[in-house]
């Protein structure tokens, strides 16, 4: 019932660079020193992609990134970090706010920086066009964005000029499929990776009957059944945030065996 070469990578948009498929997250942290040992323990085992952002904890979430890069080495971790939409408004407030992050995370570029969600005042293209300033002015290496739709999405691979769209960040979970039905087929005509936050759905996955029945089926923990649905595609991958060493332990563990075809048809249905 289980496959067992599955591949602990997935392509970066059509860059032909990768990410670690599941990355770590930094939202809503409560304890820095527990979140920098779980994030440090993560990169040892391969979760070599963090996930933070400016509006996460008003900046300390990027400060901490940067002192597990300091720990680490800047080599050893993919860096993604997200704009608030109101800097979008001009090419100076972009870069100024970019800069700012970079001050932060105490690097001298980002390897991914994201739009944290459409700015509705602004047209995407505009957005677009100030944000791939940051590429020019060499303050990240890659852009894409998230929280958009398959509408948003499109027009945003349409705006750019010198960069393409790589990521598209979204709420999305064995119990959350939504976005099964319009913006994964987009995203996968256009080799742009989908990085799914909050899979686990903050325990919820943890209590679901058929998650349950079938991790006692074949022996793997939930929380890896309700990962393996998640990245089960090439351009599909995960963003998990824990504080807890243990944790990590599991989540890294999920990428040593993947769902069979028949398992993956089961949990389409729930």
């Amino acid at each position: 019932m289980i496959n067992q070469i599955p591949s602990r990578r997935r392509p970066l948009g059509n860059t032909g660079e990768t990410i670690s498929a599941i990355s770590l997250g930094t939202w809503g942290i409560r304890n820095a020193n527990n979140a920098f040992k779980a994030l440090v323990r993560g990169v040892e085992l391969g979760l070599d992609t963090i996930d933070t952002a400016e509006m996460y904890d008003s900046g300390k979430a990027e400060e901490l990134v940067g002192k597990v890069i300091k720990q680490v080495g800047r080599d050893s971790v993919f860096v993604i970090t997200k704009m608030l939409p109101d800097r979008l408004r001009s090419k100076y407030e972009v870069l100024k706010y970019g800069r700012a992050a970079l001050r932060r995370l105490d690097i001298s570029e980002v390897d991914l920086y994201l739009i944290h969600w459409p700015n509705p005042t602004l047209s995407i293209q505009e957005q677009i066009k100030n944000f791939e300033s940051l590429i020019d002015e060499g303050l990240a290496r890659y852009i894409g964005v998230s929280n958009f739709n398959e509408t948003e999405l499109i027009e945003a691979i349409n705006s750019t000029k010198k960069s393409d769209i790589v990521l598209n960040q979204v709420h999305y979970s064995v119990l959350r499929k939504d976005i099964e039905e319009s913006l994964l087929p987009v995203a996968f005509k256009y080799q742009v990776t989908i990085q799914a936050y909050t899979p686990l759905e903050r325990g919820k996955v943890l209590k679901h009957p058929k998650l349950t029945e079938i991790s006692s089926r074949i022996n793997k923990p939930v929380v890896q059944v309700a990962l393996n649905y998640v990245i089960r595609e090439p351009y599909l991958a995960a963003v998990v945030k824990t504080e807890n060493i243990e944790h990590v332990e599991e989540i890294a563990q999920t990428l040593e065996w993947s769902l069979t075809p028949e398992l993956i048809e089961i949990l389409k249905e729930l």
